[in-house]
């Protein structure tokens, strides 16, 4: 199972191995707050096409396609992730403000693609 949790948020975060899966480090937080497994800066949309989405919601469905392609030439990156939802839970940690469009909530459905596919 994925779950999704915004670093910002002082509740618990689901239980499971927990990655931040945002390129830039998040102001404010401690690697030691977070209780890491990794930091999976490449999993993380291309400074290009962040910028260009800008959390334009009439942007979200071009934005899914273009990062799930970024996605698909890169296989690698997300190797890491699957290996760990076939283990157990994982926690996918992001900063973004926007809970319903940014790149978490896009990489987890990416990701439980991939492992139904499996």
């Amino acid at each position: 199972m994925i779950h999704l949790h915004r670093v910002y948020d002082h509740a618990a975060a689901p239980k499971g191995a927990r990655y931040l899966i945002d390129r830039l480090w998040p102001r404010g937080i401690r690697k030691e707050q977070l209780g890491l497994e990794a930091w999976l800066k490449e999993a993380a949309p291309s400074t290009e096409l962040r910028r260009w989405y800008s959390h334009e919601p009439a942007r979200w469905e071009e934005f899914r396609k273009r990062y799930f392609a970024e996605l698909d030439n890169r296989p690698e990156v997300c190797e890491p992730l699957l290996t760990a939802a076939r283990r157990g839970p994982v926690v996918l940690l992001y900063s973004s403000r926007e809970e319903q469009r940014n790149n978490a909530v896009a990489l987890k459905e990416y990701l439980e693609s991939k492992l139904k596919a499996s």
